[in-house]
């Protein structure tokens, strides 16, 4: 018997379930699903890129929500920041390994979506067909 009963657990067993209000791995989720946080980490993917470089790639991101995500991803250890010693400064944006293996999962993502717009588009027309739109 290890001492630990069955109430600690359970709560051990719950510690890391996003479908759990307090677990911490929702606030990941969010930032790595959100708007900007999922372009931001395909983008990246691609390899090192510098914050104009970056919000040039992520089409209509503002430079406030770039800098906010980009701080949420490096909180949670999937992007490293790189500021260079140079005048003027250069900061180049990386993913981690760990930041690599989620972005690589995102992209399977983004692209079963971009390959399935037609189905997605044809669905759209016949229920706005059906309800009279949004």
């Amino acid at each position: 018997m290890s001492g630990i009963t069955e109430e600690q657990q359970g709560q051990d067993d719950l510690a890391y379930n996003v479908f759990a209000k307090a677990c911490p791995s929702r606030g990941t989720l969010e930032h790595v699903t959100g708007r900007w946080g999922g372009l931001t980490l395909g983008a990246l993917y691609e390899g090192s890129l510098r914050f104009n470089e970056l919000r040039r790639r992520v089409d209509g991101v503002s430079e406030k929500m770039l800098s906010q995500t980009l701080h949420a991803l490096e909180r949670d250890g999937l992007v490293h920041r790189e500021a260079q010693p140079t005048n003027p400064p250069r900061v180049d944006y990386e993913l981690t390994p760990l930041g690599r293996r989620v972005a690589e999962r995102l992209l399977a993502l983004i692209h079963c979506v971009e390959g399935s717009m037609d189905d997605v588009l044809a669905a759209r027309v016949r229920y706005d067909g059906t309800r009279g739109g949004l």
